[in-house]
């Protein structure tokens, strides 16, 4: 599951193949929307019941603050109620995963607003993930700087900032269509997918990774990192 920006994008694997994915994008919020589109994923696409799903991956940030805490907040209460395993993977890891076939840097860029972008750059070689760089939020300036010139540029901060990229690229940049610029909750399984192990490692726990403070942090000094009991 994915509520990092606007839409919300849920799928259904069945050992390592797709079932069913749904996107949805409109002017609701996801607190009035995902529990609906959980039920009607389930109950009329997949045909599986909660009691049948062996494990909850959600997209974990970096995103919209309040978005990643209403998603991180179902898929827990989800596993919860019926004691199964859930996992987080990075946001921008759901928009990488899909340019997987690239045989250039893939610079994913979402749009993290004042001028900046959530940014990581992903190396891959017939399909495999060889290199990630460190996810930031800067400016699109550094965005390119980090990717270089031939890159494909995804995400919805490359579109933002997409006369910019062409500009400081010398017009060299590729970009994605705007179809492959959302997380996708079926590439954020490709990395649970690849690891039998990927429930049990500490690195994977579902909890916000915002990578930018939030606006009561930068303004009054105020901590929004609560635990997932105070959270939750």
């Amino acid at each position: 599951m994915s509520t990092a920006e606007q839409g919300c994008s849920l799928a259904v694997f069945e050992d390592e193949k797709l079932i069913c994915e749904e996107y949805w994008a409109d002017k609701q919020t996801h607190s009035k929307r995902l529990l609906a589109m959980v039920e009607n994923i389930l109950d009329n696409r997949a045909g599986f019941g909660l009691s049948e799903i062996d494990g909850y991956v959600a997209a974990k940030g970096p995103g919209s603050f309040t978005g990643l805490r209403i998603g991180i907040s179902v898929i827990k209460g989800l596993a919860y109620a019926t004691s199964k395993p859930d996992a987080g993977v990075s946001s921008l890891d759901g928009i990488g995963y899909r340019f997987s076939s690239a045989s250039v840097p893939v610079c994913v860029m979402m749009d993290a607003r004042r001028n900046e972008v959530y940014s990581a750059v992903y190396h891959f070689k017939r399909g495999v993930l060889v290199n990630k760089s460190d996810e930031v939020v800067c400016s699109p300036e550094q965005g390119v700087l980090l990717a270089g010139e031939n890159a494909v540029f995804a995400g919805s901060g490359s579109k933002a900032y997409q006369g910019l990229i062409l500009e400081m690229t010398d017009q060299a940049a590729v970009f994605s269509c705007e179809s492959m610029d959302y997380v996708s909750a079926a590439a954020l399984a490709r990395p649970v997918i690849l690891d039998e192990n990927f429930f049990d490692c500490p690195e994977n726990t579902l909890k916000p990774s915002y990578i930018r403070k939030s606006d009561a942090e930068l303004q009054f000094g105020l901590k929004t990192n609560v635990s997932p009991k105070q959270a939750y």
